[in-house]
C-alpha cells in the first residue's frame, strides 16, 4: 500500500510539471527552487511505488499513472472554479471587483468613458480590465464579463447583442477634397491601401481587402485596428475602418457607404453561473443602456451622444 497520502498540492505539482514540460519551468511557476520540485516528485514516486514521468532529453513525459493524476487535477480545478463562480453569483449587492475582458480598439474609442460612468454610479465596485483579442476562458474565471465584437459568440456563454459595429472605407480628407466624387470603387482599387495583418485575417473587412485589392497595392499591413486607423490618418493608404473610430477623426473622410458585409455584433457576455451575480447584472445592465445611447454612432448613422 502507498505510504504517501495524496493531497491537492501533489496533484497540482504533477499537472504543473506536465504543463511546463520539466522541473525548471514548474519551479518558476511555483516560485520555489528546482531542487524542491525534484525532491517532492521523487518522494511522491517513491511512496506511491510508480513513476509519474519518463525523463527524456526533450523534457518530462507523463506515464499512464501521471496522466491519470493530471486528469484528476484538471477535474479538481474545474470543480473549484465552478464553486467559486457559484459563490460569486450569490452576492446581493453590486460591490467588489469585476474582471472585464475586451480589446484595445473598443477600450480606447468606446468603453473607457462608459467604465468611468459605471464606477461613478457604483462606487463600491472596482474594475480589472484585461485586454485580449482572443477569447479568455470565462469558465475558469479568467474574466467575469467579455465585451466582444463577433458574430459567433461562444455557445458556453450567455449575454446580449447590444449593437452592430458598422464599417466603411476611409481615406485622408486631404487626399479626397471631394469625397462624393471619389467613391468609384474600381478607381479606389487602383490606389494604395492599408490592411489588417494575418492575425486578423478572419475579419470580414480583412477578407474584402485581400480578395478585391491587387496585392501590390497593399503597401502596409498592421495587426491592430488602432494601427490601421493611424495608418489611414497618416496618409499611407485607404482602408476599411469601424465608423465609430473613423468618424471621430476630422482628418478622415468616408469613401463608401456603410458596408453590411463588414459589420459585426457587439456583445456583452458572461458565464451562465454568473448571470445572477449582482456585480455582473449591474454592470451588464448599465453597459447595455449606455451603449444603447450611442447606438446610431456605433452603427454609422449618427454622431456620438455627449
Amino acid at each position: 500500500m502507498p505510504k504517501h497520502h495524496l493531497v491537492w498540492d501533489d496533484f497540482r505539482l504533477v499537472k504543473i510539471i506536465a504543463e511546463a514540460n520539466g522541473l525548471a519551468g514548474a519551479a518558476e511557476r511555483l516560485g520555489v527552487n528546482h531542487s524542491t520540485v525534484f525532491r517532492r516528485l521523487g518522494q511522491m514516486e517513491e511512496s506511491l511505488g510508480v513513476k509519474l514521468f519518463e525523463r527524456h532529453r526533450t523534457g518530462y513525459v507523463l506515464t499512464p499513472a501521471g496522466e491519470e493524476m493530471t486528469a484528476l487535477a484538471e477535474h479538481m480545478e474545474e470543480n473549484v472554479a465552478t464553486f467559486t463562480r457559484k459563490l460569486a453569483g450569490q452576492a446581493v449587492a453590486p460591490a467588489g471587483e469585476l474582471r472585464v475582458t475586451t480589446n484595445d480598439t473598443l477600450l480606447v474609442y468606446m468603453l473607457t468613458p462608459l467604465f468611468t460612468k459605471f464606477l461613478q454610479a457604483c462606487p463600491e465596485m472596482r474594475l480589472d480590465v484585461v485586454l485580449a483579442n482572443q477569447a479568455l476562458n470565462l469558465s475558469k474565471r479568467d474574466a467575469d464579463v467579455a465585451i466582444r465584437a463577433t458574430d459567433n459568440p461562444p455557445e458556453t456563454l450567455v449575454g446580449r447583442r447590444v449593437a452592430t459595429i458598422a464599417w466603411a472605407i476611409y481615406g485622408r480628407a486631404a487626399d479626397f477634397p471631394d469625397p462624393a466624387g471619389a467613391v468609384d470603387m474600381p478607381e479606389l482599387f487602383q490606389r494604395t491601401w492599408v490592411a489588417l495583418g494575418d492575425n486578423l485575417a478572419a475579419l470580414k473587412a480583412a477578407r474584402f481587402v485581400r480578395d478585391r485589392v491587387p496585392h501590390e497595392k497593399i503597401v502596409y499591413k498592421v495587426n491592430t485596428v488602432l494601427g490601421l486607423a493611424e495608418a489611414v490618418e497618416a496618409g499611407l493608404g485607404i482602408g476599411p475602418l469601424p465608423c465609430f473610430i473613423a468618424d471621430a477623426k476630422p482628418a478622415l473622410v468616408r469613401l463608401s457607404e456603410v458596408n453590411p458585409d463588414f459589420s459585426a455584433g457587439l456583445w456583452l457576455l458572461t458565464h451562465p453561473d454568473l448571470r445572477q451575480s449582482a456585480r455582473v447584472r449591474a454592470f451588464m445592465d448599465f453597459m447595455a443602456t449606455e451603449i444603447g445611447r450611442h447606438k446610431k454612432w456605433i452603427e454609422g448613422s449618427g454622431v456620438r451622444t455627449p
